[in-house]
């Protein structure tokens, strides 16, 4: 096995491989393997392009990689809808492929995380196919969630459920029964009350796990257990407790943890479960929630006992205002102490619009809705925003593309898209795949280094003045920021005590304990700052010294090289 030579940044990794705790201020770089680099000429991602490109990721010094679904799927929602728990989509590469990558970063000194998607399967899994052969009352279909119909002969569905990607949540099989998919039909939910199906996924987390997996990014954490007795709620009443999934805040009738299909405070109990066999590997398999739910209730799934960590989704729909970024930041770093746990900062991932394009937005606008977009303004708050989140305490979490700036694609032809949640909204389109579009990695070529034919999802003519290629070496690129301030931040880690500074309203200032000072200016004004050698600034300092609107600089304020 070749091996590649190990730089400072590589050694400096290599020597918390065994600590239990790397990751409370850990920098994950998301991958979505799909449009990270085509190493074969189909047009799609794979796991050996993800292999061929471990150098660049090594050379933005991150400690882990979260990589987003690679198992064999349809593709009905990219690659959430899983066939196969336990096996790699030929389209993607192989067992072998996943191995040599999981070696490769590991010689790195990078973990890695994998995506687990426990709420449902593809309806082209096996046992999903079982279920619809073994008909009622079989053991099959005990495994998924199948309800009688309403009306005279069972048409009806047993409720009236929409769907959170459009249409309906329940599925008429041949039989008469109904399934439930509350994402889409192609992705019947699970049912976390058959022992056949805690079973099997104790045995994925332990497959994966004997493989050198780090941990696991849980998608849908809040939605496994679900309480389905009769008489079933109506939409009208379960819809407020759904709304959280949209960054929305409404009144839930339910009590807390009653819903009856999402945060339960059963789906602890299932968690329970997973970390025994988390903590049965050294150090203990790490694992993050992806958990659509109010603040205050984050932080169960983020406790010893249960995942150990959860997204904070809160700054994905924050205005670009001073106080209610503070506030969130400070609301957050509490909950997390609370729980034992650090807190996340999540700008942008595969499932939002890139922040570079949402803060470039007017204020008060829908961020899923791009429309009158400042695109200069939108950069220059995300590098801002991305410093402040660095200088945290706490987890990093980047998603690829974002160290070059990309902004949100917004002119995908229709007969192009894939995300099941497309749809126009008054003209205006509305989908993720504007966030999944393949990297830029040269300035020219047919796929701008992605690979040797065009993409699965279309490249704009401009992506090159952007690409890896074009910004490399040039320092005042976006790339050569993120390189700067995440070495930066390697050095200077510190505990996760944290002092906050008053400059002004328009202002986040705070310092860590090893001298290290973080400002952010909101304003459109520039700002005077206090004494301190500049460590790095998401914009020059004005020519008398001052830190411009919509950035963030890092000061130390001893003599000490950095």
């Amino acid at each position: 096995m070749s091996s590649y030579p190990r730089s400072h940044a590589d050694q400096a990794r290599l020597a918390h491989a065994n600590d239990p705790t790397w990751w409370r201020q850990a920098v994950v770089y998301q991958v979505y393997p799909r449009s990270f680099a085509d190493s074969n000429g189909d047009g799609i991602g794979d796991l050996r392009g993800v292999l061929s490109r471990v150098p660049y990721l090594a050379s933005l010094d991150i400690d882990a990689v979260w990589l987003s679904p690679f198992y064999p799927s349809a593709l009905s929602d990219g690659g959430y809808d899983v066939d196969h728990y336990r096996d790699v989509d030929p389209r993607l590469g192989t067992l072998d492929d996943f191995d040599a990558l999981v070696d490769q970063l590991h010689r790195h000194g990078i973990k890695i995380i994998i995506d687990v998607v426990p709420n449902h399967s593809s309806d082209r899994h096996a046992w999903f196919q079982e279920a619809l052969t073994g008909g009622r009352g079989s053991s099959a279909r005990e495994r998924y969630l199948f309800r009688e119909g309403r009306g005279e002969h069972g048409e009806l569905p047993p409720t009236d459920w929409a769907a959170l990607f459009g249409g309906f949540a329940w599925t008429r099989v041949d039989d008469g029964q109904w399934y439930l998919g509350l994402f889409t039909p192609h992705q019947p939910d699970w049912n976390w009350n058959n022992a056949d199906v805690r079973e099997d996924f104790l045995r994925t987390l332990r497959f994966w796990g004997d493989r050198g997996v780090d941990g696991f990014r849980v998608d849908v954490a809040m939605g496994l257990a679900k309480d389905l007795r009769d008489p079933l709620p109506s939409w009208e009443m379960i819809a407020p407790g759904l709304a959280i999934l949209k960054g929305l805040v409404f009144e839930d009738p339910f009590e807390e943890g009653q819903h009856p299909l999402f945060d339960r405070d059963e789906v602890h109990d299932i968690y329970a479960g997973w970390r025994a066999v988390f903590d049965s590997y050294s150090p203990p398999l790490f694992a993050v929630a992806e958990a659509w739910v109010a603040p205050h209730r984050r932080v169960r799934y983020a406790s010893a006992q249960s995942l150990g960590q959860a997204f904070n989704f809160d700054l994905l729909t924050a205005p670009w205002r001073a106080a209610d970024v503070a506030a969130i930041a400070k609301h957050n770093l509490e909950l997390a102490a609370g729980a034992g746990s650090s807190s996340t900062w999540v700008f942008s991932n595969h499932d939002v619009v890139r922040h570079a394009t949402r803060l470039g937005l007017p204020d008060g606008a829908d961020t899923r809705r791009i429309d009158g977009v400042e695109s200069e303004v939108g950069l220059r708050r995300a590098t801002a925003a991305t410093l402040l989140a660095l200088a945290l305490p706490g987890s990093a979490y980047l998603y690829q593309g974002e160290e070059l700036g990309l902004p949100e694609v917004t002119d995908i032809p229709p007969e192009q898209w894939q995300d099941p949640m497309a749809h126009l909204d008054d003209g205006v389109v509305v989908t993720r795949d504007g966030c999944r579009v393949p990297l830029p990695w040269t300035t020219g070529g047919v796929s701008f280094g992605f690979g040797d034919r065009a993409p699965h999802l279309p490249q704009p003519e401009w992506f090159g003045s952007l690409s890896v290629e074009a910004q490399t070496g040039t320092d005042d690129s976006t790339l050569s920021l993120y390189r700067a301030a995440l070495r930066i931040r390697r050095e200077l880690r510190t505990d996760e005590s944290v002092r906050w500074l008053d400059l002004g309203d328009d202002t986040i200032a705070f310092s860590r304990r090893n001298g290290w000072t973080s400002i952010t200016n909101f304003a459109a004004s520039p700002l005077p700052l206090p004494h301190g050698r500049v460590l790095v600034s998401s914009l020059p300092l004005t020519p008398d010294g001052k830190l411009p609107g919509n950035a963030t600089v890092w000061l130390r304020s001893d003599p000490g090289q950095v």
